[in-house]
């Protein structure tokens, strides 16, 4: 058994502010985008978020606070990682709650782990297969104050790249007004 954890603690600074979680895409929530294609692939799934955690109440899911607020969201991987752990699981799937396309094979093509997905030749480093006993290196790697980069800890892991291919790039991230209205088309 692999959980899978939604990453939905960002700001949504470039999309008004808004919580990416419940922004309407084909008239559903982006989180309700993931939830289809990720039921399928694993029952155990936790929402990585800060702030009310009732405002995903109808999910009926654990919801994970920061590990380490304002450490970005390696924080939540963090937090992921030792939920994952706790569970009795070898590894866990991250996934943006911005990605509504992820493939429905996503976490058998990802294993095992360390693992990362690409389209074109670019890393979508939220999107990744990480062993939990990552959660101490994380940790020591949050450690420092400064900047703290996904692709830099994928790298101290040895995360594997791998490529997705597809005519369109199934891990699109909705991050502007104009992300959002390229995925309706899409959708």
């Amino acid at each position: 058994m692999i959980p899978a954890l939604i990453l939905a603690g960002g700001q949504g600074t470039r999309l008004n502010h808004a919580d990416k979680a419940f922004v309407a895409l084909a008239g559903q929530p982006l989180i309700t985008h993931l939830l289809t294609r990720l039921s399928p692939q694993t029952a155990t799934i936790a929402i990585s978020a800060n702030g009310d955690p009732a405002r995903f109440a109808a999910f009926n899911l654990p919801v994970l606070a920061d590990a380490q607020p304002g450490k970005g969201p390696l924080a939540g991987v963090l937090a992921g990682l030792t939920w994952a752990a706790d569970l009795g699981a070898e590894a866990l799937l991250t996934v943006p709650v911005d990605t509504p396309f992820i493939p429905t094979d996503l976490l058998a093509r990802l294993a095992p782990a360390p693992s990362v997905a690409c389209y074109r030749g670019r890393q979508h480093h939220l999107v990744a297969l990480w062993p939990t006993s990552a959660a101490a290196i994380l940790a020591r790697f949050l450690e420092p104050d400064g900047s703290h980069k996904v692709r830099d800890m994928l790298t101290l892991v040895r995360a594997r790249k791998i490529s997705f291919n597809a005519p369109q790039d199934p891990f699109h991230n909705i991050n502007t007004p104009e992300d959002l209205v390229i995925a309706a088309a899409r959708a």
